[in-house]
């Protein structure tokens, strides 16, 4: 049987291999001009370096002389500082606490003593103020702000003063420091501006002991102040939150009242 072509058609040349050499030929140009590019690119980097060595050097050195510094400082300022305030705090403590488990007329002789030292040794005042940024200055000036809630009287801005200065970061004494900035604006006629305090000592360390007394604090304020709503607020969370804190009880009475008062 006859085969027959296609008018027109050629069979297709065959494309000719491309020679082995021919593409390692190219490979290698390729990876010349990588290379190249990436030598280019290094000299500039070298010249960039030469060129700011100096400006470099400073700043590794002033890192290195900040760590070193950090290190010293740590070592053989604040440590010994820190243990320095330690044995200096004795005395006071000891005071600080008779006052606390006093019930008599001793108790504000006693924080008094606690304040300002006895028998040659630093009070809390002084502890505060000369071991400023250590663990024992910053439990001192708590110790004084608490001292100062507690002598009352004239002495309630004393006691706002040194509990904001105290940092206790969330644990519970950063919520008594709040709560003790509150009492003392209560104490002082300024209801409003306790609020804002109590509410913060009942989210300082929240547990199912302080953030209810906090709260029903918070409330009362907000009641005498007039502020009906925030009241509101924070008698719910009592309900919501602790229905078997001892505060419940009294909180239901009060948010009652609230939401009375709010409508």
């Amino acid at each position: 049987m006859a085969t027959y072509n296609k008018r027109g058609y050629k069979k297709p040349k065959a494309k000719p291999e491309k020679d082995t050499e021919e593409i390692f030929d190219d490979s290698e140009s390729t990876t010349a001009e990588v290379f190249g590019t990436l030598d280019e690119g290094a000299n500039k980097t070298e010249q960039w370096v030469s060129k700011n060595q100096n400006a470099i050097m400073i700043v590794i050195g002033l890192i290195a002389l900040g760590a070193i510094g950090a290190w010293a400082y740590t070592q053989y300022v604040k440590a010994p500082k820190q243990i320095e305030a330690i044995s200096e705090a004795n005395e006071a403590n000891k005071y600080y606490e008779l006052a606390l488990n006093s019930t008599g007329t001793q108790k504000d002789s006693l924080y008094n003593l606690a304040l300002e030292g006895a028998n040659g040794k630093y009070g809390l005042i002084k502890i505060a103020e000369e071991y400023k940024g250590t663990d024992a200055g910053n439990i001192a000036t708590y110790q004084a702000g608490m001292a100062y809630l507690n002598i009352g009287g004239d002495k309630y801005q004393k006691a706002i003063d040194y509990l904001s200065q105290y940092d206790g970061g969330d644990s519970v004494l950063e919520a008594i420091a709040q709560a003790g900035i509150g009492d003392a604006l209560l104490q002082v006629g300024q209801a409003e501006d306790a609020v804002p305090y109590y509410m913060e000592a009942a989210d300082a360390n929240p547990n199912e002991f302080t953030t209810p007394k906090y709260l029903l604090k918070a409330a009362q304020a907000a009641l005498k102040s007039g502020d009906q709503s925030t009241a509101v607020k924070a008698l719910e969370r009592i309900e919501e939150d602790y229905p078997e804190a001892d505060q419940y009880q009294t909180a239901m009475v009060l948010l009652g009242q609230a939401r009375a008062g709010a409508n």
